[in-house]
C-alpha cells in the first residue's frame, strides 16, 4: 500500500513539475517576445494580452514543427534551418493573434534578436 501511495506521490509531483515547466517557458517566451518586439522595427504587439496569445502560439507552433519534423526552430540552436523556422514561425503567428503584426524584414531581424535575448536567458526556452 505504502508502494501505491510513493508512486501516486511521485506521479502528482511529476504532473505538477511539468505544469510548472510549461508555466515558466510560457512567461519566458513572453520576455523574451516583447524584448524582441521592442528592439525589433516593424514587429508590433499592441497589448498585455496579445503578447501572452503569441506566447501561447509561438510554443504550439514550436511544439507542432518539433513533433512533426524533429527540428527546434531555435535561431541559433539548429544552424540555418532553426533560424529559417524561426522567421516562420515568427511570420506566421500574426495569422493567429489579433494585436501582432510583423513583416518578414522584422521578422529576420526578430529571429536574430529573439535568439541572442534565448541564448542569455537561462533554461530550455525554445521558440
Amino acid at each position: 500500500m505504502s508502494e501505491n501511495n510513493h508512486q501516486a506521490n511521485t506521479q502528482t509531483s511529476n504532473g505538477t513539475s511539468t505544469v510548472w515547466q510549461i508555466v515558466g517557458r510560457l512567461i519566458a517566451a513572453a520576455v523574451i517576445l516583447a524584448i524582441t518586439a521592442f528592439f525589433t522595427p516593424g514587429f508590433q504587439i499592441n497589448n498585455i494580452w496579445s503578447l501572452a496569445v503569441a506566447a501561447v502560439v509561438l510554443t504550439v507552433l514550436d511544439y507542432l514543427i518539433v513533433k512533426f519534423t524533429g527540428l527546434h526552430a531555435s535561431p541559433f540552436g539548429k544552424g540555418f534551418v532553426g533560424f529559417v523556422l524561426s522567421v516562420v514561425v515568427l511570420y506566421v503567428t500574426q495569422y493567429f493573434v489579433a494585436g501582432y503584426s510583423i513583416s518578414w524584414m522584422a521578422a529576420i531581424i526578430g529571429a536574430l534578436i529573439y535568439g541572442i535575448i534565448d541564448y542569455f536567458i537561462p533554461g530550455e526556452q525554445q521558440m
